[in-house]
């Protein structure tokens, strides 16, 4: 077997272990604040490929009928009271994102945060976390020996487990959000973009 077929073993297998590791209570909670939101605003937030990642999910969200937006987008309207946030950080401490975050709370956003780190930053401003574990870019041990030796295999540079365990996990809640709604593939096909 080669090496990329070997690692992607590897890597599915810890994207599993890494959502069967989410809290259900946090999962819960975000999926109910979503369902709440639905009349709302809903922003997202992300950066690098995080950033991608959010975009993935806000595209299913606007399939399933929200009113979803992307920060830095050019029709991104303003934060009203009482709209919802979703940031997605794995370090939990990219500026802008942090920041981002800040300001929609000062205007009275609910945010949800999805990290891998429930004491930074970004986890200390939210009113709902999901935590996904996951190594992200400011973990402490770079040094791959080392973490094969103490038991922390991970062949993926930087925040990958963490970008692609939340990447399976959103678009979990995508499919959950579709049960609870009531929708189905079809109707999620009547938004998807016709012009490609």
């Amino acid at each position: 077997m080669g090496y990329v077929k070997e690692i992607s073993g590897v890597v599915l297998s810890s994207i599993k272990e890494i959502i069967d590791q989410i809290d259900e209570r946090e999962i819960e909670e975000m999926v109910q604040r979503i369902i709440e939101s639905r009349d709302r605003k809903i922003l997202l937030l992300g950066s690098g490929r995080s950033g991608f990642v959010g975009k993935a999910f806000a595209l299913r969200l606007m399939h399933l009928g929200f009113n979803i937006y992307v920060s830095g987008e050019t029709i991104t309207p303003a934060l009203s009271p009482e709209d919802l946030v979703i940031a997605i950080s794995g370090s939990g401490v990219t500026r802008t994102v942090v920041t981002q975050a800040e300001v929609a709370k000062e205007i009275g956003a609910k945010v949800i945060a999805i990290t891998s780190h429930p004491d930074s930053p970004l986890a200390k401003v939210a009113d709902s976390l999901v935590i996904v574990k996951g190594r992200s870019k400011i973990d402490v041990e770079p040094d791959y020996e080392r973490r094969q030796i103490i038991g922390k295999y991970d062949p993926t540079p930087l925040g990958t487990m963490f970008e692609l365990s939340a990447m399976v996990f959103l678009d979990c809640v995508i499919a959950e959000l579709m049960r609870r709604l009531g929708v189905s593939e079809l109707d999620l096909r009547k938004k998807h973009a016709t012009v490609e």
